[in-house]
Parts: C-alpha cells; structure tokens; sequence
C-alpha cells in the first residue's frame, strides 16, 4: 500500500476538501474525458447526491461544481479569475472550458441538489453530464469526492478493493498495517520517516522530495499568518467573527510574564489551528492535513513545536509531515479520512494522530512510540460527530481543530513518557473507527441534520 504525502498533503482551496476541492476536481476529470470524446457537446448538467447535497450549499460545493466545469482546479485556484467566471456564467448562463465549445449550463436546472437516499458507491455522489443542441445526454459520468480531495469514478470506486489486493507493490516498504510498519523498521533499522522517503523516492529525487516538503509547510506556515492578521466575520450567514488575531495579540501582550499560567500553552496551539480554520472557513489556500475541515491541527502542532520546544529546528519539518503521512495513509487505506463517511473522528482525530506521530518522531521517540502517540490521539476521537452548523465549516469545526491539537501534543507527550507498550494497537483504533463510522447515523455525518446543527439558532 502506497500513499504518497503529496497526495495526502494538497495545496487547495477551502472550505471543504470533498466538498469544494473534489467536486471541481471532478468537474477537471469530466472536461478531460469530454475532450477525448468523439461526441460534440454543447451544454452541462450536474447532480450532487448526499452530503454533497444536504450540506453542498454551506460548503460552497455549487460554487466549486461550476468553476470544476468551466476549467479551474485546486492547486492552481485564482479567486479573481473565479469570480469572475462565476459572474460570466450569471450574465450568459454558459461555460467556456478551456479547448471545448461553449456550453449551456444554467445553475437553476441544470445544478440539482438531491436530497434523496445517497449514491450507492460513497456519502458523497455526483452526477455530471454533457448534452448534445437537443439537450440529449451523450456523455455521463458519476464520481464519488471521497475524503481528502480524492476523487474516484463509480468504476474506480468499485475496484478500489481489489486493486489494492492484487496490485504489486511499486515500494521497498508497502506496509498496509502499523504493524507491518512496525516489523518493516525493525527489520530495515529505519525510521518510519526514512521509510517513507525510500518509498517516495521511486517517483522523485530527494531533492524534489525536499522541495515538495518545504512548499507544503511554506503554505501551511503562510494559511497561520495570514489567520493571525485576519478580521472581521466570516461568510456564510452565522455571523462568526474571527478571533484569532485577538487572541494572538493578546498572548503576545502576556509573553514573558512571570504571571502567566501554564495552561495558557494551550491557547497557543488553539490561535494557531483557528487561524488556519478561519482562512479556511472564508476559502483561502489551505492544505489538506488530511482534509480542509481538519486543516488547522497539524500546522498548529508543528507551528507550537517550532516556536515553543527548546530545540526545535525547521530542518525536521521534513521528517514530521513524512512520519505524518504514513500515518495518514493507514487510516485512509484501513478506515476513511471522510467526515462524510466516518464523522468528524475520521477527519480532526486522523489528523490529530497524524500530528501526534510526527511531533514524537521530532522528539527523538522510537517507532513504537509514533505509533503509541498515534493510537493515543485517534482512541480519544473516536466517536465524534461531524454536524456543522447550517453546512458551514466553522462551528464547531474552528475550535475543534484547536482542541485536536492539544489532545495531538498530549498524546505526543504521554508516549513519550513510556515505552511504546501500550494494551491497544493502532491497527485496531483504526478499525475501531471504520466500524463506528458504519454504523453511526446517518444524521451525523456531514448532513446537518442532527447535533449541533438542529439544536443552534442557524440565524
């Protein structure tokens, strides 16, 4: 099983990773297939089925569904040019997709939210379609935006399995378990770190590895920033204000004060994923950490590592977001990073697990204690919701990134303080998660239609 940390780290646009990022990575698939066909189109339509739909409007997934369609994509997202699509397609009701025709799409028929049973394949579903100048379907594809920014075909989603089972390895480390990974470093004398960069060096050089890394924790760095010096309320209808500059400022005011509490390292962590969640939250460029909903907590952990731990140096970033990733990728393979589809213990506790695991790996901890901490951060999650309030990815998504981070540090910390021994393996947290998304309801997951979402004024 190999997962590469760039796809696991993406550089996007917020809200949502399935529900912004995917459907317009979707839209990009659909237009790439569009132009290899031999039918001449001449107009657009989309559905979107499940949580797409019940929570779509709040995610801005209609909106990310046009721009899909008319060309644009995550990683080289421009809000300028975006808007300015979007008012295009307001005035003319057409799209004008790079190297295809202009096409009919007018979002009042041709964009359905479908708020019938979900898509067979996945919690979020969509629909997209080409017409002929009759209006008649020529061309249909249904794709499945399953966590992350991922995206399959019904095809592709069906075979996942096994493919996963049949396929040769194309790494030296293919571990499917953290128990696997845990035998492969033993065996190997490596890090899970070290492991993970033999595996990604059979597609780049070190030194495109190094770069790829150092623009993924410029981003990450660059999304706090800018969260720090953001204000004003957040778009959507809730009337959220950002908080993170004022609480930055005032943890600065207090710096170095002999009256300061200890706890208040928590609010360091807290500003730091809220700065990130509220840039997402007003569709800013975040990474995918492993999803935007969870975006804010591993930046945050590494952001308090650097700037809090004695130390602490930026040339181990490198060896967290790795440590990280292969953490990521078992809980995707064995499990899901979709709120959608697991709750919200799928999205803030896989990436606090991941953060925990990279924090213990830049504190000299063994491979039993990465996966101790890992363990530790994703058992304290399990069970938890996903019920935005009015489909928006701010309450109670913001603070609980911060809180995500602060169990991360303290799982971090707690397996320091022991051998790596512990009575509950990762492998069986993970599964652990699988089965309890199974069987959560429905309600409470990324629909909006239980939890906090019923029982908030949504105005």
């Amino acid at each position: 099983m190999f997962l590469s940390v760039f796809d696991l780290f993406k550089i996007g646009v917020g809200p949502s990773s399935s529900h912004t990022m995917g459907p317009m990575v979707a839209g990009a698939r659909f237009l790439a297939a569009l132009r290899a066909s031999p039918f001449q189109a001449a107009g657009l339509k989309a559905s979107l089925h499940g949580s797409l739909a019940f929570t779509g409007k709040g995610h801005a997934t209609d909106r990310a569904t046009i721009l899909g369609l008319a060309g644009f994509a995550p990683d080289t997202y421009d809000i300028k040019a975006a808007d300015a699509a979007l008012a295009a397609n307001r005035e003319t009701r057409t799209l004008t997709p790079p190297d295809l025709p202009i096409m009919r799409f007018d979002p009042e028929h041709d964009l359905t939210f479908d708020y019938g049973p979900a898509l067979p394949g996945h919690a979020n579903g969509m629909i997209l379609s080409a017409t002929d100048s009759q209006g008649d379907v020529i061309m249909q594809e249904t794709y499945y935006s399953i966590g992350g920014g991922f995206v399959l075909t019904a095809a592709e989603q069906a075979a996942v399995n096994d493919d996963a089972l049949t396929a040769p390895s194309p790494v030296p480390f293919p571990f499917r378990s953290a128990e696997e990974m845990l035998t492969m470093a033993h065996a190997s004398g490596l890090s899970i770190a070290q492991m993970k960069r033999a595996n990604e060096r059979r597609f780049r050089s070190d030194a495109e590895i190094d770069a790829g890394l150092a623009r993924i924790w410029q981003v990450m760095n660059d999304c706090i920033n800018r969260g720090l010096e953001g204000e004003g309320i957040l778009p959507g209808g809730l009337k959220v204000k950002r908080r993170a500059k004022a609480i930055h400022q005032a943890l600065l005011a207090e710096h170095g004060k002999n009256l300061t509490a200890p706890h208040v390292i928590n609010d360091w962590m807290i500003t730091y994923a809220m700065a990130v969640n509220e840039e997402n939250a007003a569709g800013a460029q975040v990474v995918t950490s492993p999803t935007n909903g969870a975006a804010g907590v591993l930046p945050s952990v590494i952001r308090y590592w650097l700037d809090h731990v004695p130390g602490a140096t930026p040339s181990r970033i490198g060896e967290f977001l790795l440590t990280a990733a292969a953490v990521g990728g078992l809980i995707k393979h064995n499990a899901s990073i979709s709120g959608a589809e697991g709750g919200c213990q799928a999205e803030v506790g896989s990436a606090a697990a991941m953060a925990a695991a990279g924090m213990v790996a830049v504190m000299g901890g063994t491979p039993e204690q990465i996966e101790n901490a890992a363990e530790i951060a994703l058992e304290h999650h399990l069970g938890m919701t996903c019920d935005p309030v009015k489909g928006l990815v701010q309450v109670p998504c913001i603070e609980r990134n911060g809180l995500g981070a602060i169990k991360a540090v303290s799982a971090a910390s707690l397996s320091l303080r022991g051998d790596g021994t512990h009575l509950v393996p990762l492998d069986a947290a993970i599964e652990t998660m699988r089965q309890t998304g199974r069987d959560m309801n429905e309600k409470y997951k990324e629909t909006s239609l239980g939890g906090l979402a019923v029982n908030v004024p949504n105005c």
